[in-house]
């Protein structure tokens, strides 16, 4: 089994088949036992964090996250200017912490995400040779992800998606990520087999 931690609740992980844990199940109260897809509210770790307004304790959510991803597998999706990284001393690509974990950056318009997301995954249990393939999208990005700030390119200038579509995560990014934690899950369990013999 593989949880998504701090999903949306209308998320494309509830037709995925996967444990989902939204605001009404309340992803806090997750009882660990195996590998997570964590997508933490990050709006207390962007670069516009001194704008945003984050209930009280939400900012722990994402520690929270790491923690558990440490202790049984997974993936952590977060922006790619997410001051977490800093916080918690995760590695930048190309390093590999005392975990074994290591990092990814991506854009979900690869995926199909109308606007440009650069996103940095934080990854413990899948080996970096068993990540699946990413696709390239090279088509033209017509979106942005900011709500304040007009993007210009030349003279056109971009549309603004909503927040309901900056939150939520295409179709294709759910799978590969479910995939990284799969990969985390069964290593989980050799390990565990092998430490009990």
């Amino acid at each position: 089994m593989i949880s998504a931690l701090f999903v949306r609740k209308d998320s494309i992980y509830k037709m995925l088949g996967v444990d989902c844990w939204d605001v009404d199940r309340d992803a806090r109260l997750w009882p660990g036992g195996n590998a997570i897809v964590a997508h933490p509210p990050c709006r207390a770790w962007g670069q516009l964090s001194h704008f945003a307004k984050p209930r009280e304790g939400e900012k722990e959510y994402a520690i929270q996250c790491i923690k558990w991803i440490r202790q049984w597998g997974g993936v952590l999706e977060h922006p790619r200017g997410s001051k977490l990284w800093a916080h918690m001393d995760l590695p930048m690509p190309g390093i590999t912490d005392e975990y074994g974990g290591y990092s990814l950056c991506v854009n979900q318009h690869w995926w199909g995400h109308k606007a440009e997301k650069n996103t940095l995954l934080y990854i413990v249990g899948c080996p970096k040779m068993d990540v699946p393939d990413m696709p390239l999208n090279f088509n033209a990005v017509e979106y942005t992800v900011s709500s304040k700030i007009k993007k210009y390119t030349g003279r056109l200038v971009k549309k603004e998606i909503t927040k309901k579509e900056r939150e939520a995560t295409p179709i294709g990014f759910a799978k590969f990520l479910i995939k990284i934690a799969e990969k985390a899950n069964l290593i989980h369990t050799l390990y565990i087999q092998l430490k009990a013999q």
